[in-house]
């Protein structure tokens, strides 16, 4: 019982010692604690400084926006700075872009001529149908990239000069050389006598490769062009209006197709040089940047950004190497690819109208060449036209962001394709034929249009000159149906004494001779041609609403030193999946539809006169899907 106080004052004498040893051991580890506290976050601060000293400092710093004067170079006068601003520019850009479509009009229209009276090989045709097309395509990135870093209204008017040059080397095919003949009237009856052949080589005309290659020379100067329009031009006007009112101002300028001036020639190309030319010397005297450019910069700079933020204020050289790097760093964007192909789908849709709908028109509304032409730009110009107009204008109004866009984008091409589907169930029954699918009474053989009772008249295949027996048949030519008259009764001509006409009933004339056939095609008894134009004009229009949309959406898509390198990358895309291999895939699905093909003197196929109705059916299928 006695230790027991001891063992409290050993238990006391302790404690001291105790508490001693924990205060030097917590001394001791203390500054380990701190040191690692303070050092840690210090070396980590070191190491982004070692880090930021090697990488380029990225500052907030407003763009630099060298607005400028109206002016020549030092010819600056108060009296014209009126013009320095985007509504001039605009006006002009109008000129010089209808300038270029009306050249791409009329030589969509002179081409033909070109085919028909040079018998072009296959070769040939592809070379010169698609030589702009590839011309836009090898300079739609250099132009973007290099002409992004300049002065953008100035490469406008160096296109515009070019143009210039482009459309008086059309004109002067036409105006010197005779590639339009004169048509000669030829009654094509039936003659029973030997016809005259004519060698091939006697129609060749003496002058028919210096055609051909300048035809291929103004063709790549169309081309080249057309993308600082459309390229520096969208991108020059985005950048100098709002946001949301760029879609207005696009709306307005991206019509570029017209269907004039289709009779003289040279002088229609001459008229697009003297226009193009007459923009030239006020785009030179534009500055980089228009006045005011700095302020809507500034505001675009709030919006949220549909790119890497890291691209916003990283500098590219203009070595080829940087254009290279600054494509790679665009492609990883995947919005700029989606509506990129968005783009793809407007141009097929627009090569795919174009080019086949005239032949549907003809063959399911028995409607004549020119009027199924004629219908076509009733139905795609227009519709355009207003499909962008209309589009540009409710994204202006209702302020689209991005995802509004791409909803816009999806609502409106299910539109256009529901009712593109509603086209299909349009169409009429198939009016008889002879030799096509009716065989003569009998007398003669599917797929063959001479017969027993035209043999003897060696009919040519090279015109096609419909006529309706009073059978209600369907005859390639007066020669075919055997008509040996014909004259003409209140302005209408009127064909008798026809060998393969036989049954019908029968009227005479006022003269008392009995009338066989009529010029023109046979009646299906259709009337559902207006329905047709309904659906496809409203389809037109829905599926060019998105247009100013996606265009719009591009720009976006790309900091303020790469838009017009986004918008040549599109291009590039644009042509390559849609402008070149499309009309390549839509000649080759029409000529299956082919029944009878008309041959040319020199043994080529010149031309599909008539198609089968059910395969033209299924390739509208195909192209719909």
């Amino acid at each position: 019982m006695r230790e027991e106080p001891g063992k409290e004052k050993d238990a006391n004498n302790k404690d001291p010692v105790e508490e001693e040893d924990g205060k030097e051991s917590e001394e001791l580890q203390l500054p380990k604690i701190s040191t690692y506290v303070t050092a840690v976050p210090t070396a980590v601060q070191k190491l982004k400084r070692l880090t930021a000293a090697k990488k380029p400092v990225i500052t907030e710093s407003p763009p630099k926006l060298l607005e400028g004067p109206f002016g020549l170079g030092s010819l600056v006068s108060p009296a014209f700075q009126r013009f320095n601003n985007i509504d001039f520019f605009t006006f002009l850009y109008f000129v010089v872009v209808t300038g270029h479509g009306i050249v791409f009009s009329l030589v969509d229209l002179s081409f033909h001529k070109f085919d028909k009276e040079f018998s072009l090989s296959e070769k040939e045709r592809f070379i010169m149908d698609y030589s702009d097309y590839h011309a836009s395509f090898l300079v739609a990135m250099i132009v973007a990239y290099y002409g992004g870093r300049g002065n953008r209204p100035k490469w406008l008017a160096v296109s515009a000069f070019l143009l210039g040059i482009a459309a008086i080397i059309f004109g002067l095919i036409f105006f010197k050389y005779e590639i339009i003949k004169p048509v000669e009237k030829s009654e094509e009856l039936c003659i029973e006598q030997h016809r005259k052949t004519t060698d091939c080589q006697e129609l060749r005309i003496p002058h028919r490769s210096k055609c051909i290659y300048l035809f291929i020379v103004a063709q790549y100067l169309h081309g080249i062009t057309g993308m600082p329009m459309y390229i520096l031009g969208i991108s020059f006007i985005f950048d100098h209006v709002p946001t949301f009112s760029a879609g207005l101002y696009l709306g307005n300028e991206n019509e570029n197709q017209f269907r004039r001036l289709q009779r003289n020639w040279w002088s229609g190309f001459f008229l697009v040089a003297l226009l193009s030319w007459c923009a030239v010397l006020p785009l030179l005297c534009f500055p980089t940047w228009l006045p005011g450019a700095l302020k809507i910069s500034l505001e675009k700079e709030k919006e949220s950004p549909s790119f890497n933020k890291t691209l916003k204020n990283k500098e590219f050289g203009p070595s080829l190497k940087d254009m290279i790097e600054a494509t790679k760093c665009l492609l990883r964007n995947p919005l700029l690819i989606c509506y990129s192909l968005c783009k793809t789908t407007e141009c097929l849709t627009f090569r795919g109208s174009k080019s086949f709908l005239p032949i549907y028109l003809q063959n399911q509304f028995l409607l004549t060449p020119s009027h199924a032409s004629m219908l076509t730009g009733m139905i795609v110009i227009p519709g355009m036209a207003i499909g962008h107009f209309v589009g540009g204008l409710i994204v202006d109004r209702l302020e689209m962001n991005s995802k509004s866009k791409l909803r816009f984008t999806v609502v409106t091409s299910i539109i256009a394709l529901g009712l593109f589907m509603l086209i299909l169930f349009v169409k009429c029954e198939t009016v008889k034929f002879a030799g096509i699918n009716e065989d003569y009474e009998g007398s003669g053989n599917l797929g063959n249009l001479t017969a027993p009772c035209n043999e003897k008249c060696a009919c040519p295949s090279s015109i096609y000159a419909s006529i309706c027996g009073r059978d209600d048949i369907e005859y390639f030519s007066p020669c075919f149906a055997g008509c040996r008259a014909s004259k003409y009764l209140d302005n209408e001509k009127t064909y008798y004494n026809c060998s393969c006409i036989k049954e019908g009933l029968t009227t005479s004339d006022t003269e008392g001779d009995f009338i066989d056939a009529i010029p023109g095609k046979c009646s299906n008894k259709c009337h559902k041609l207006p329905l047709f134009f309904a659906f496809s004009f409203s389809s037109m229009v829905f599926s060019n609403l998105p247009s100013i949309a996606v265009t719009m959406t591009i720009l976006q898509s790309a900091p303020d030193n790469l838009k017009s390198l986004s918008l040549g990358i599109s291009y590039t895309i644009w042509r390559i999946t849609g402008s070149i291999p499309t009309p390549l895939v839509l000649d080759m699905l029409t000529s299956q539809a082919c029944i009878y093909w008309s041959i040319n003197k020199c043994g080529f196929k010149d031309r599909c006169w008539i198609y089968n109705k059910e395969r033209m059916f299924y390739i509208m299928m195909s192209q719909c899907k």
